[in-house]
């Protein structure tokens, strides 16, 4: 008799082996490495952001680089779009919809990079913080689910989960980023 959990972990398993074999996957996250590896030795930032499980994956993100990963090291200038008091004061001022687009236009510079992190690709609060980002010449980066969304449209990089389903498409994204940090520090530390 099939559980829950053993139908849970053969879907898991099903969305890795999908994830892993397409050939664009590595050369999608070795882009990804380098770009967020220039801009720190450049001197810039990496933003994220993302909504619900999506934010909190962006702050994981932020805080790997901004603490540590495999080792220890310098921090990195890393953080994600979270502060609940501009959020709910741009909300509230501005629509929902500016959220994160307000943090872009405060914060973002040439040579920025902003990760914008989405199971749906359809929100409309990255889509307009992706553009405002382009406009201001910081690197677009999406992990995206399988149906992209209006939001691929606007990123220079898109990381693909090969689902539909919030929790594997969440679950691929982190696995792919923790190896990307890793590469990352490789990268700047040797």
């Amino acid at each position: 008799m099939r559980t829950s959990m053993q139908e849970a972990l053969e879907q898991a398993e099903s969305c890795l082996t999908l994830f892993r074999s397409d050939p664009s996957t590595i050369q999608t996250m070795d882009r990804i490495v380098v770009a967020i590896s220039e801009a720190f030795r450049n001197g810039n930032k990496l933003m994220a952001c993302g909504n619900g499980g999506s934010m909190a994956d962006a702050m994981h993100v932020a805080e790997e680089f901004t603490g540590r990963f495999r080792r220890d090291r310098q921090p990195y200038p890393a953080f994600a779009f979270s502060d609940p008091a501009h959020m709910s004061c741009v909300a509230n001022d501005f629509g929902y919809d500016q959220v994160f687009s307000r943090m872009v236009e405060a914060f973002g510079k040439p040579g920025d990079v902003l990760l914008v992190m989405s199971t749906s690709g359809n929100s409309q609060n990255l889509v307009l913080a992706a553009m405002k980002a382009r406009d201001r010449g910081v690197t677009v980066m999406g992990a995206l689910g399988q149906a992209n969304g209006k939001l691929a449209a606007h990123c220079d990089l898109v990381l693909h989960a090969p689902s539909d389903r919030s929790d594997r498409i969440q679950e691929i994204h982190m696995l792919a980023f923790h190896s990307i940090i890793e590469a990352v520090e490789l990268a700047l530390e040797g």
